[in-house]
């Protein structure tokens, strides 16, 4: 029989391999296998869900978990009326999108309500990557210009045109060669309070990049932005803290993408979009995961006069963004957020859970710093608080530390040193002491 460690390696693997090995040994085995070696796992012992509700999920052994990274089941893993909804609208049609079809229509209409008027036409994709990828054609289409600027650790998604721009995947991609890349206004190394100090400096950082590009033959396409700037770090910021940096790229010509899929939603409480938190009006908006909660449904929503030039040239089609099952889930979805007023909730729940883990981080010196809005908390984890030297190997120990302890999250940032607390938006004041006495016995353990 082949050893464990080869089998987990990847290496050829047969059935007999499986003999003597226990269930979980063998399905991970089995995924190499079948799957390919490019598909990743969280944690050294990986969890395998087959339940959730609300903020809470089961593993196949029974075990509970409190989900604290989840947008994917944006309102909560198997919220009944997102459930209800598919499973009518799945009773009656599902087809592609070249007929006409009223529920289309009237989330379109639905969804387009709750942003700027200027922002007035919207396509629908699978996925935040095709969004981004629709996205970047179009304003290049409308700019004629070619060079994008994104921020140092961005995701925006994996098909070859958004890899090419989401400089968090650098290693193992290329990454387009119009493209700029700029820090994000990193307001713990900053030591700036004010949304002045930490927006003046990103403001500088945008303008050279703005003029770097002016000075060469690529052409100004524009910025493409998530607005929590959240595999940097999590840097929310004051509100209104990046909108002269935004102002800046209308002022020369170019087109802000703000890439909703983590900041939009109500996730923040403060406003149902990210970019609303800066009082500022972008060309292209793009959605994704919250969207559908977890039935596969993203948006590409833009001002017309820029769609125009991109549809002028050519047509667009999906076959399966926007069918009705997934415009079924995605109303259900804005419905729910509405009638159980989650934007407000995500506002005042996240308040007191920053506030629980700053009484936490007094008596831990390994937490460096607490930011966030609504439900959307980085915590940053240290070596030394003076220096506010990061603590990579701490952060992932505690990630660990966390799973054992039922409690499931992730981090983020250019040293994976956040820990990303972006919980379903059905996470309740009730689950925070839950999460708090997890995080103590984690970091107890580790002695920070």
């Amino acid at each position: 029989m082949a050893s464990t460690a080869s089998i987990l390696d990847g290496n050829s693997f047969k059935a007999s391999d499986a003999d003597g090995l226990d269930p979980r040994t063998r399905a991970l085995a089995e995924r190499r296998e079948v799957l390919g070696s490019a598909y990743r796992l969280f944690y050294k012992h990986p969890v395998e869900l087959v339940r959730g509700l609300g903020a809470h999920a089961w593993d196949a052994e029974g075990n509970e978990y409190l989900d604290l990274y989840n947008n994917v089941p944006s309102i909560g893993h198997a919220h009944p009326r997102v459930v209800e909804a598919v499973h009518r609208q799945m009773s009656t049609l599902n087809t592609h999108t070249r007929y006409l079809h009223e529920g289309v229509l009237n989330y379109a209409d639905d969804l387009l309500s709750t942003m700027p008027d200027a922002i007035d036409q919207v396509m629908f994709v699978c996925t935040g990557s095709e969004a981004n990828d629709l996205a970047l054609r179009v304003g290049r289409e409308y700019t004629g210009g070619t060079a994008w600027i994104a921020t140092s650790e961005a995701y925006h998604g994996n098909t070859a045109l958004v890899s090419a721009h989401s400089p968090s995947l650098r290693g193992p991609e290329q990454m387009d060669p119009t493209l700029r890349i700029i820090d994000p206004p990193d307001t713990y190394r900053l030591q700036s309070e004010t949304a002045e100090g930490a927006g003046a400096w990103w403001l500088g950082q945008l303008g050279a990049a703005i003029a770097e590009i002016e000075a060469s033959a690529d052409g100004f396409a524009g910025l493409i932005l998530d607005s929590s700037f959240s595999s940097d770090g999590i840097f929310l910021g004051q509100p209104g803290m990046i909108r002269a940096a935004l102002e800046l790229v209308h002022a020369h010509g170019g087109v802000v993408i703000a890439d909703e899929v983590q900041p939009g939603f109500g996730r923040t409480g403060e406003a149902f979009w990210g970019f609303d938190r800066h009082d500022f009006v972008p060309d292209i908006v793009t959605t994704g995961k919250p969207m559908g909660n977890g039935i596969p449904i993203a948006s590409m929503a833009a001002k017309r006069e820029v769609l125009d030039a991109f549809a002028a040239k050519r047509p667009y089609f999906n076959t399966f963004g926007g069918n009705p099952v997934a415009i079924a889930a995605a109303q259900a979805v804005l419905d729910v957020i509405r009638d159980e007023e989650l934007q407000a909730r995500a506002l005042t729940v996240g308040a007191a859970l920053r506030e629980s883990l700053r009484e936490l981080a007094a008596v831990h010196p390994g937490i460096g710093d607490i930011r966030g809005s609504g439900q959307y908390t980085g915590v940053e984890i240290v070596a030394d608080r003076a220096t506010r030297a990061p603590d990579s190997g701490v952060a992932l120990a505690l990630l660990e530390q966390l799973r054992d302890r039922r409690v499931l999250t992730s981090v983020c940032g250019p040293n994976n040193s956040v820990l990303k607390l972006r919980p379903p938006l059905a996470f309740t004041a009730a689950d925070i002491p839950r999460l708090v006495e997890a995080l103590d016995g984690g970091l107890t353990a580790l002695g920070v």
